[in-house]
C-alpha cells in the first residue's frame, strides 16, 4: 500500500531541517549503496554519523513518534535511523532498485528488515523540477513528489526510482521500517480497519459497534503480530 502522511514536520521543526541541510556537508551517494544499487545511484547524502545527520534523526524520530496514523500505517517493531539525501546538478537520479531486504546502519550497528520504505520530503515541489519518486505497484508507475514536511510510506518489495532533477535541489529523508505485521496485506487490513473505525467514532461517537470493532482489530492484530 501506498499512503501519503501529511504534515509529519512542523513548519518549525521543517525550518529547523533546513538551516541544518544548508551547511551540511554532503558525499556521493555511491558510497552507501550495495553492488547492484551503485549502478543505478547518483545523489548525494549526509554521513550517518555526522552531527548533521544525528541532529536531524532525533527531529524526525520525535516527529514520527508523535504521529499516530504513521504508528497505523507502519506498525513499527524497529525503525533504521533516517538518512538524508540530496538531488540536483551532476547528482541528480536513482534509477530502478528494490531496496535491500535488510538494512545495516552504520550508525547504531542495528540491522532492520526492510518491510516498508519511507521518503520524508524537505523541499517544496516549487523548488526544483523532476525528482519524483517513482513507485511500480498493482495499478501501475504511480509518481509521489509532496510538499515538504509531508511523506509517503511504500512497500519496501516495490520496484522504485527518483526521476532526474532538472532544476534546483530536491532534498529529502528517508528510512525503512521493520513492522511488527509483515505482510504488507495484513498491514492494508489493519489500517483501512483502524482509519474507518476513527471516522465512525468521529461521527457516532463510542458505541456497541464500534467497542466490538476495535476488539476485532486488536484480535487481528495479536494473531498477525510478531513483538
Amino acid at each position: 500500500m501506498l499512503i501519503h502522511l501529511k504534515n509529519v514536520l512542523t513548519p518549525e521543526e521543517l525550518h529547523q531541517a533546513r538551516t541544518v541541510l544548508n551547511t551540511a556537508s554532503w558525499l556521493d551517494g555511491r558510497a552507501t549503496a550495495g553492488p547492484q544499487a551503485v549502478q543505478a545511484k547518483n545523489n548525494e547524502q549526509l554521513p550517518q554519523t555526522s552531527e548533521a545527520a544525528r541532529a536531524l534523526q532525533t527531529l524526525v524520530r520525535q516527529a514520527l513518534n508523535r504521529h499516530a496514523i504513521f504508528f497505523s500505517a507502519a506498525l513499527p517493531k524497529k525503525i533504521f535511523n533516517p538518512l538524508f539525501n540530496r538531488y540536483g546538478g551532476e547528482t541528480n537520479y536513482y534509477g530502478q532498485h528494490i531496496d535491500g531486504a535488510v538494512m545495516h546502519s552504520r550508525s547504531d550497528d542495528q540491522r532492520v528488515r526492510s518491510d516498508v520504505s519511507c521518503t520524508l520530503f524537505l523541499a517544496s515541489p516549487d523548488e526544483y523540477d523532476g525528482g519524483e519518486l517513482s513507485i511500480a505497484d498493482t495499478y501501475g508507475s504511480q509518481r509521489v513528489k509532496l510538499p515538504a514536511g509531508d511523506m509517503v510510506l511504500y512497500p519496501s518489495t516495490s520496484l522504485h526510482e527518483v526521476l532526474p532533477v532538472t532544476r534546483g535541489h530536491r532534498l529529502a529523508s528517508f528510512f525503512w521500517v521493520e513492522s511488527m505485521v509483515r505482510s504488507d496485506e495484513q498491514r492494508r487490513l489493519l489500517f483501512d480497519l483502524d482509519m474507518n473505525l476513527l471516522r465512525l467514532r468521529e461521527r457516532h461517537g463510542e458505541c456497541a459497534e464500534t467497542t466490538a470493532l476495535t476488539g476485532t482489530y486488536h484480535n487481528l492484530l495479536r494473531m498477525w503480530a510478531d513483538t
